[in-house]
């Protein structure tokens, strides 16, 4: 991992920042379509499905982007970048809950 350029070094560029939005777009658009394929009724399975079969495209061309596009390693540079700030935004998310809460409940 000498080469790599990782999300909290500043080397960190553009290509991996719109590959690493790709991603995470591709995996809630999977999550969320397996969700409605599988609790939906009529045409909620069906626009579930749709969202599974765009989650699965979106993968394979983030995995093509960033292999013959822009010369990245998708694991290395990409993944975890993506789950980099996937915790990050949790970790921020809980703690803006927690003094929202903590506000309201002081009232």
């Amino acid at each position: 991992m000498s080469n790599v350029t990782v999300p909290w070094y500043p080397g960190w560029n553009l290509d991996i920042f719109f590959l690493t939005i790709m991603g995470i777009i591709a995996l809630s658009l999977l999550v969320f379509g397996i969700l409605t394929a599988y609790f939906g009724k009529n045409k909620a399975r069906g626009v579930g499905v749709v969202l599974i079969v765009a989650a699965v495209i979106l993968g394979f061309l983030t995995y093509y982007l960033a292999d013959f596009n822009f010369h990245v390693s998708l694991i290395e540079e990409v993944i975890v970048g993506a789950l980099f700030y996937l915790i990050a935004a949790i970790i921020g998310l809980a703690i803006g809950l927690l003094i929202f809460l903590g506000a309201i409940m002081k009232t």
